[in-house]
């Protein structure tokens, strides 16, 4: 059987606990301005990455020049990445890296004080992708091409 003192030191404290715990919640959570949120890291974030100026084709000589809006207000500064992939073998053909891009929640256009540009010589389709990153967070973008 089990003994008095087992019950006392054991059980007894663990039955205060979540019936203290359980009424502290219940009486927090009857403010009208609180609410149980147990899952916060699977909040989606309302900030979007956006190409600007990429067309369906493009001729051998012709460069293909782009720009990145950011719409959102967690990236208001970060590093931006543009690759070019040829479709389907994922071989990277060009890639560009603009650091600390820091502009304003008005929607400037990226990169800042520069410009990526770059003639694909080789008939195909293409793969476009815009990452940006900030400390350990990224949102992406991505296009296609065809360069005849």
């Amino acid at each position: 059987m089990v003994s008095k003192n087992f019950l006392i030191i054991f059980v007894l404290p663990i039955l205060i606990t979540v019936i203290l715990g359980s009424a502290v919640m219940f009486s927090i959570l009857q403010d009208p301005d609180r609410e149980l949120n147990l899952w916060p890291m699977s909040e989606k974030s309302h900030d979007s990455i956006s190409i600007i100026g990429l067309s369906k084709q493009y001729s051998v000589s012709e460069p293909v020049v782009i720009q990145i809006k950011v719409k959102g207000s967690s990236f208001n500064c970060g590093d931006l990445y543009v690759t070019i992939y040829s479709s389907g073998k994922n071989d990277v053909i060009t890639q560009g890296g603009f650091f600390e891009q820091c502009f304003s929640s008005s929607g400037k256009l990226l990169p800042i004080n520069d410009k990526f540009s770059h003639i694909i010589d080789a008939s195909g389709s293409y793969e476009i992708e815009a990452v940006m990153v900030l400390n350990e967070s990224s949102i992406l973008t991505q296009g296609v091409f065809t360069v005849k």
